[in-house]
This record gives structure tokens, C-alpha cells and sequence, in this order.
């Protein structure tokens, strides 16, 4: 099953895509299914276009693929394809984790 979400966020891009793409970060919002077997180490399939997928071989089926693109004020537009999980309430929630986590990096320094 395909889930999709969207959520803006109050940080410049290039941050949300780091934080999403930081296999130390993962662990916080990626479903647990995306981080077994290394699958928290995301294919940056576009770099300039700061898109990247996960998948896990442990979990088939399972993958995720995000796009992160500016938005107003310099804050960022994040869209989140998720398969394998339970609808658009698990894509929804894991931008939420993913929000979270981009929060407390920008605290963090």
C-alpha cells in the first residue's frame, strides 16, 4: 500500500534534506521496518533536487522516498511517498517525527 504526505517546515531546505538524510537521525523518524539492515542509509537519487530513498531488504515492500523543495519565507516543503506501512496516517506521522527531529537540529546548533 502507497501513502503519500506533505508538510511544510520552518527550515531552509538544505537543512530538512541533511536531517532526513542523516543515518544517525533516522532512528527518530523513519518506520522501524526502513531502518533495519542499514535501509537508514537513504540513495540520494538527486542531490540537486534534494530527493533521496530508502528500502529494506529485511522488510520487502517497504521503502520511502522523499522531496524536499523551498518554500516561502525560507522555510521548506516536504513530500513523503511511503510504502509498505498502514495508510497516510503512517506517512503523515513520519513527517511529523521528521519535523521533530529537524527542530531539534536547528536548536542543537
Amino acid at each position: 500500500m502507497a501513502a503519500h504526505a506533505e508538510r511544510g517546515m520552518s527550515a531552509p531546505p538544505e537543512v530538512v534534506f541533511s536531517t532526513a538524510t542523516d543515518p544517525h537521525r533516522a532512528a527518530a523518524w523513519l518506520p522501524a521496518p526502513l531502518r533495519q539492515d542499514g535501509g537508514a542509509r537513504p540513495e540520494v537519487t538527486s542531490a540537486d533536487e534534494l530527493r533521496a530513498r530508502w528500502a529494506s531488504d529485511s522488510a520487502p515492500g517497504w521503502s520511502a522516498e522523499i522531496q524536499v523543495q523551498p518554500a516561502d519565507a525560507g522555510g521548506a516543503r516536504v513530500r513523503l511517498d511511503l510504502a509498505g506501512g498502514d495508510g497516510d496516517g503512517l506517512a503523515d506521522e513520519t513527517l511529523a517525527n521528521l519535523a521533530r527531529e529537524v527542530a531539534d537540529n536547528l536548536t542543537a546548533g
